[in-house]
């Protein structure tokens, strides 16, 4: 996943005075084990990720993949709370998922929470 960083380049081209025109996007590309977890190296991203969020512990694009690695290894109350505390982050932005789709990391927090839910309630039946 990519949370939103190119700008340098585009600020040092404005000038100094200019007339007010579109915002400028930002993009940030993160490191959040997405190719540990693509080639199921789940432990190897749970321990990257338990150890970036102790420098950044309410980064919503670190505590949504916390809960899918949390969930494939088979820990899904710890995939819930990693999910809530992401959906609970006073950090927002948008997040690019796999399919290439861009959306709010508090929407992503959630949608992956009811999945959670959703497969807890199919392997209980």
């Amino acid at each position: 996943m990519i949370a939103s960083v190119i700008l340098a380049a585009l600020l040092a081209a404005q000038p100094e005075t200019s007339l007010p025109g579109p915002e400028l996007e930002m993009i940030e590309h993160k490191q959040v084990s997405y190719d540990a977890l693509v080639n199921g190296e789940t432990e190897r991203a749970i321990a990257a990720l338990e150890a970036r969020l102790l420098e950044e512990p309410a980064d919503p694009a670190l505590l949504i993949n916390l809960g899918a690695a949390y969930a494939r290894a088979g820990r899904p109350e710890r995939a819930a709370a990693a999910y809530r505390a992401a959906i609970d982050s006073p950090t927002r932005y948008q997040l690019e998922l796999a399919d290439g789709r861009w959306l709010d990391s508090r929407r992503v927090a959630r949608m992956a929470l009811d999945r959670l839910a959703t497969s807890a309630e199919m392997a209980a039946r």
